[in-house]
C-alpha cells in the first residue's frame, strides 16, 4: 500500500498530523482492517450475505479477536471465520507490513473528510480485490464519527499555540488550484505538542483565517501565547 501523493496535504504535513493530532488513528485503523478482512471473507464464500446459491463455497463463523502490536500501541482485531476449509485474510498482516502509509492514507481523510470511494480505495488495496460501496458504508460511517468528534473536542488551556499558513496544489474537478492549508499546534500546561485543527480552504485567505480561528475559540481554546510560523 502506498500513500496517495496526489491528495492536497504535502506528506510531511500529514506526517506532523498523524504523530501529533490524532488520538483516533488506532481506533481508525482497526475499522478499515477489519473492513477490508470481511469484504476478503465474503470473496471466499463466493455469495452476498444471506444470499442462498450453488455458488456458496463456505459460511461465515463469526469472529475471532487477535491483538497486535503496533507502532500506536495494541489494536485488537475481529478476525473472521468460516465453517470450513482454509481460510485466513490477508489484509491483516498486508495492514500492519504497510502500517505507515495507512496512517498517512487516514489522517489525510480526517482533515479532508470521508467518503465512500476514499474508504473503497483504502479497503481494496488491503484486500486486494474490487469492493462494492456496500461493502465499505458501515466503515464508511463509523469513519466519519471520529473527525467530527476530533473537530469539535474541547481545547482548554494551551499555553502556546503556533499558527502556520501553506500554499498547496488542489485538484478540484480536474483542475490544479491553489488552496491554503491553516495549522494550529498547542503546547499544553503538559508541555506536549498537539495538533488542534487543520483547515484547507480556496477562498479569501483573510474570511479563512477569521472562520479557523473561531472555531478554536468556540471549542474552549484559552490562555494562549500566540506564535506564528
Amino acid at each position: 500500500m502506498t500513500y496517495n501523493h496526489n491528495s492536497t496535504l504535502p506528506e510531511e504535513l500529514v506526517e506532523q498530523i498523524a504523530e501529533q493530532g490524532f488520538d483516533y488513528l488506532p481506533e481508525l485503523i482497526r475499522i478499515m482492517i477489519n473492513a477490508a478482512m470481511q469484504a476478503e471473507r465474503q470473496k471466499h464464500l463466493g455469495v452476498g450475505p444471506y444470499e442462498r446459491s450453488q455458488e456458496r463455497r463456505d459460511y461465515a463463523n463469526g469472529y475471532k479477536s487477535k491483538t497486535m502490536k503496533t507502532r500506536m500501541g495494541e489494536i485488537t482485531f475481529d478476525v473472521p471465520q468460516v465453517r470450513e476449509g482454509d481460510f485466513y485474510p490477508q489484509a491483516l498482516e498486508k495492514g500492519l507490513r504497510s502500517e505507515r502509509a495507512l496512517t498517512l492514507s487516514l489522517a489525510e481523510m480526517y482533515v479532508q473528510g470521508v467518503s465512500t470511494r476514499k474508504a473503497a480505495a483504502i479497503v481494496e488495496q488491503l484486500c486486494g480485490s474490487g469492493v462494492s460501496s456496500s461493502q465499505v458504508s458501515k466503515a464508511t460511517t463509523q469513519l466519519d464519527e471520529k473527525p467530527n468528534q476530533w473537530r469539535n473536542s474541547p481545547l482548554g488551556e494551551v499555553v502556546y499555540l503556533y499558527l502556520d499558513a501553506r500554499y498547496e496544489k488542489v485538484r478540484q474537478d480536474g483542475q490544479i488550484r491553489d488552496a491554503a492549508v491553516l495549522i494550529a499546534v498547542g503546547v499544553g500546561p503538559d508541555g506536549k505538542r498537539k495538533v488542534l485543527g487543520v483547515s484547507v480552504s480556496l477562498g479569501e485567505q483573510e474570511v479563512h483565517w477569521r472562520a479557523f480561528m473561531e472555531s478554536l475559540v468556540k471549542r474552549g481554546l484559552r490562555g494562549v501565547h500566540t506564535n506564528g510560523a
